[in-house]
């Protein structure tokens, strides 16, 4: 190809800004040579079944307490790389955040470099449009494909999960508690004015069926409007016009606030949803994540999801990302009118409504023909393996038309051949709860011969966007070149 979208290049710059700060936090592992990392696949036992719970291989026992070169490992290191039964088995829940990308972008605009643990690959990678199959029902496709890495033995793979799209008309009513952010700190350009014209914008593209009400916070939290019909829109822009910057940061009440509202107006036919609007830098109240979900688990328990929305030039991610990954919801960022448009216009559908809950994917790979992987990012979403037909385990909230992306970085065994993986997703019903799986596989003689050669753009764009590595971004400008 001889051009390339500004998307990747914003992309690059962003992995290449982490190496400059140290490569330290979410990114470290992101794209990093195999030989000395990632998960070790257990050795097939002779009779040729996985090992069960409580099995380990000498060869474990060994990788765990020395380097390829027979030298001493620190115990960090050797914790890091340590097999246990199920580490031919890469589990983790559903992540559709695109925070950290938003955020990134906005930050190297300014000629800024975010903080390395504020950059999470896989928000990268699912902020990029993808080429999945749409499912002709309202589960999940499950696509695989992948490419070598010439020269070392290693490839990659990607997982690509994909629900069916549905028009703003389509979708089910909804019940929306905004929950806003009033406090001082939000006072800059961009935070309370661009809130206000993002949820003007929302209002405008509410059905008949929708209701919404309005939740203010500073010192205290304050009722502005409680649930209220969107057909009565001139009410509701008032309430939003009412919105005026005052004293600090209780979200922990907010939130609380919040979710009584939703628990109140809770409706079994539509999609309960509370919509945080915050720079996300609590400093009254209880400022944890942890604190303020245990605050409100009552109500987020009663199929409430939330829907963290992140503004301003200084931004709290790990406490915006922390909530949304913990209450059944997602997390974006907002820096301009087109970044609200997209979220509240463009995306509506997908951002209200629901495909599925507790959504999790899970990846088996065979230990015949791949030695070791690496699951690039989703650190914090990573769960154990008998968690995933559990269905009273948390998951991921999946949306209509959402894709999610998942690079996986393989040392291949010499002479590879056959099945490399097996990908499953598992999910419930929104309400029903009714679980289903959907799977694919690949084998070896799919992949391609480079990630460059053979392969589509969108898998090209996602291994830019989660590899930091310099060498495959260097490959992609030399193409261009």
């Amino acid at each position: 190809m001889k051009s390339r979208p500004l998307a990747i290049a914003l992309a690059v710059l962003a992995l290449m800004f982490a190496a400059a700060c140290g490569g330290s936090g979410a990114v470290e592992s992101a794209g990093q040579p195999m030989p000395e990392s990632g998960k070790a696949v257990p050795s097939m036992p002779p009779d040729g079944r996985p090992p069960e719970a409580g099995e380990s291989g000498a060869e474990t026992e060994t990788r765990a307490t020395t380097g390829s070169d027979g030298s001493e490992e620190s115990r960090a290191e050797a914790d890091r790389r340590r097999d246990t039964s199920a580490e031919q088995i890469s589990t983790f829940a559903l992540d559709v955040d695109t925070a950290s990308y938003g955020y990134s972008k906005r930050i190297l605009g300014e000629g800024r470099l975010p903080e390395p643990g504020q950059v999470r690959p896989e928000e990268f990678v699912n902020s990029f449009k993808q080429d999945y199959a749409e499912p002709e029902d309202d589960g999940f496709t499950v696509h695989m494909d992948g490419a070598r890495t010439p020269g070392n033995g290693t490839a990659l793979l990607r997982v690509g999960l994909q629900t069916r799209r549905a028009s703003a008309e389509a979708r089910r009513p909804a019940n929306l508690t905004f929950v806003v952010d009033v406090s001082g700190s939000m006072s800059g350009a961009g935070r309370l004015d661009l809130v206000r014209e993002a949820l003007h914008k929302l209002v405008d593209q509410l059905g008949p069926g929708d209701h919404v009400s309005l939740v203010a916070f500073s010192d205290e939290a304050e009722v502005v409007l409680s649930m209220t019909p969107a057909t009565d829109k001139e009410k509701l822009h008032a309430a939003v016009e009412r919105l005026a910057v005052q004293g600090s940061t209780n979200l922990e009440a907010g939130l609380t606030s919040g979710y009584g509202q939703a628990a109140t107006g809770f409706r079994p036919v539509a999609v309960n949803r509370v919509i945080l609007l915050s720079d996300g830098l609590a400093n009254t109240g209880d400022t944890t994540w942890q604190g303020i979900l245990d605050r409100v688990a009552e109500a987020a328990g009663k199929k409430i999801t939330l829907l963290c929305v992140g503004v301003g030039r200084d931004y709290g991610d790990e406490l915006m990302e922390q909530l949304a990954d913990n209450g059944d919801g997602a997390a974006v960022y907002v820096s301009s009118v087109d970044d609200a448009r997209k979220v509240f216009v463009e995306q509506l559908a997908t951002n209200l409504d629901l495909r599925a809950r507790d959504a999790k994917a899970q990846v088996v790979f065979n230990p015949s023909a791949v030695e070791s992987y690496r699951l690039i990012g989703y650190e914090n979403r990573q769960i154990a393996t008998e968690d995933f037909r559990d269905d009273g385990k948390d998951g991921g909230e999946i949306g209509p038309g959402h894709s999610v992306t998942a690079l996986y970085e393989v040392r291949l065994r010499g002479g590879a051949s056959g099945q490399l993986a097996t990908a499953t997703v598992r999910w419930q019903h929104p309400d029903t709860r009714a679980p289903a799986e959907a799977a694919r596989s690949l084998e070896a003689g799919d992949l391609a011969a480079s990630p460059w050669e053979g392969t589509t753009p969108r898998f090209q764009v996602g291994v830019v966007a989660a590899v930091k590595n310099d060498l495959y971004a260097n490959l992609v400008f030399n193409r261009d070149s």
